[in-house]
């Protein structure tokens, strides 16, 4: 086999294993992350596991590195054939994936245990904001949004960490699926002007909404 196709393979085989650690990092942290633990926790053995890391600072940075070349390719759309109602929706479903991924646990932990890879994931979270921003200021210019700062909409977002938090849920008797489509209603009936609303179809969003809640729910519990 060619050496570009054992470094396929073996890039597979490392993203195959860091999607089934990623879960368990965004609530814990790598911090207290053990590679005998990381493997148990993905399935194969501890020298199966040193293969594809030889170290936990390795394992940790390729991790980042995934989500960081994640949400590059999450581009907002800038095409003005599409209406700002699926514009809108698509964002929606984007930030809520990103925010669950991205907790502010995990970025504390990465502080702690790899500074540098922290920044990179910081700078990549800021450079889809910055994306999400421009949105919101076109959709203002355009008469489709109403005139408020896109920084707070943009700040407001965080609030899904603590929306999507067990305990939250459970004290408040929600289910995910009912706090995000909560969550949806809010930021459409604050950004559409009143005679907008009309052209953003609840239903598209719908079957990618109840798809969204389970995978958090399965991540949650």
């Amino acid at each position: 086999m060619s050496n570009d196709g054992t470094q396929d393979k073996q890039d597979k085989g490392r993203r195959r294993l860091i999607a089934k650690l990623l879960p368990y990092v965004r609530k814990n942290g790598f911090q207290s992350l053990r590679m005998d633990e990381a493997a148990k926790i993905v399935g194969v053995s501890r020298a199966t596991l040193y293969k594809y890391f030889s170290t936990k600072e390795e394992l940790v940075a390729y991790a980042v590195e995934v989500m960081v070349q994640y949400i590059h390719e999450v581009m907002v759309s800038s095409d003005p054939d599409r209406v700002y109602a699926e514009r809108f929706q698509q964002i929606f479903e984007q930030s809520v994936l990103l925010l669950e991924s991205v907790t502010d646990r995990f970025l504390k932990g990465l502080e702690g245990s790899s500074p540098e890879s922290g920044e990179r994931l910081r700078s990549a979270m800021k450079h889809w904001e910055r994306q999400v921003l421009e949105f919101y200021n076109e959709g203002i210019r355009e008469g489709v949004f109403n005139p408020i700062n896109g920084n707070l909409i943009v700040l407001q977002d965080q609030l899904l960490q603590n929306l999507l938090d067990v305990k939250y849920l459970m004290e408040h008797h929600l289910t995910v699926y009912e706090a995000l489509f909560d969550y949806y209603l809010l930021k459409k009936f604050q950004l559409f002007k009143p005679d907008k609303l009309h052209t953003v179809d609840d239903s598209r969003i719908i079957p990618r909404m109840e798809y969204i809640a389970q995978k958090i729910t399965q991540n949650l519990y």
